[in-house]
């Protein structure tokens, strides 16, 4: 998996094409993330990038998010450094709000960088995975589109009720996985292989083709893609909404 980047949904809008063509887009605010950590094979058995976004109030932060960005002095510390253990390098910056691992390899990345939208210069298309909207507890026809109970004679006031979720004699048990009411929504869900539209880099701004999981100001993680690309990144001329 190749380095992503951290940020937030802004909002779905649509641009058009010289032609005439309208594009549904999402826009989302991506970065500047800061690279917090370099995991190794040698230190720490696998290889990945940690990087943070949006700064968090440093007297809303934890002393361990502190020591996590920045060198804090403590006993700790010190009986490392008496013994020879060096100290891990930080990034020296804000406590960040979301922080998130890619799994990757870590050559050409050190622990202090910062990472922009230059990343996905190559990229014509990207996955997104962002927490879906929260919609509580919801029944069957909601949850799992259920098509309820008949509305004619002999059906009486349980239309939208899901129906019979027994197995006879044997086994006697409801089986794991039946689609039954429950929590719908606020999940992890990952939307995949959607085109890049446009990207401005000046305002950390990327329009991608189509919606994405989650309300707006959602927290977000946008990654290049591992599938076929089914569609180019937009080259040609967009005109003002």
């Amino acid at each position: 998996m190749a380095v992503g980047l951290l940020g937030r949904k802004v909002g779905m809008t649509q641009v058009y094409e010289v032609t005439g063509k309208s594009i549904p887009v999402t826009v989302v605010e991506l970065g500047p993330c800061d690279v917090l950590q370099v995991k190794t094979t040698e230190r720490d058995g696998y290889q990945a990038i940690q990087v943070g976004f949006e700064d968090k109030k440093s007297s809303c932060a934890t002393r361990s998010e502190r020591g996590h960005v920045a060198n804090i002095d403590s006993k700790r510390q010190e009986k490392k450094a008496a013994s020879g253990v060096e100290a891990a390098p930080k990034a020296g910056c804000e406590v960040k709000k979301f922080v998130k691992e890619f799994a990757t390899s870590v050559e050409g990345y050190e622990v202090g960088q910062k990472l922009d939208l230059s990343v996905f210069d190559s990229v014509t298309a990207v996955d997104v995975v962002g927490i879906s909207k929260g919609r509580g507890y919801a029944g069957t026809m909601t949850r799992h589109n259920f098509a309820g109970q008949r509305a004619s004679h002999g059906v009486k006031k349980c239309h939208r009720h899901m129906g019979g979720t027994g197995c006879s004699a044997y086994p006697s048990r409801v089986l794991k996985g039946k689609k039954m009411p429950g929590q719908y929504g606020s999940v992890r869900t990952t939307v995949r292989n959607l085109a890049i539209i446009k990207m401005d880099k000046e305002n950390n701004l990327m329009l991608i083709k189509g919606g994405i999981p989650g309300p707006n100001g959602g927290y977000i993680i946008v990654r290049p893609t591992n599938m076929q690309p089914r569609a180019r990144k937009f080259e040609g001329e967009l005109v003002a909404n």
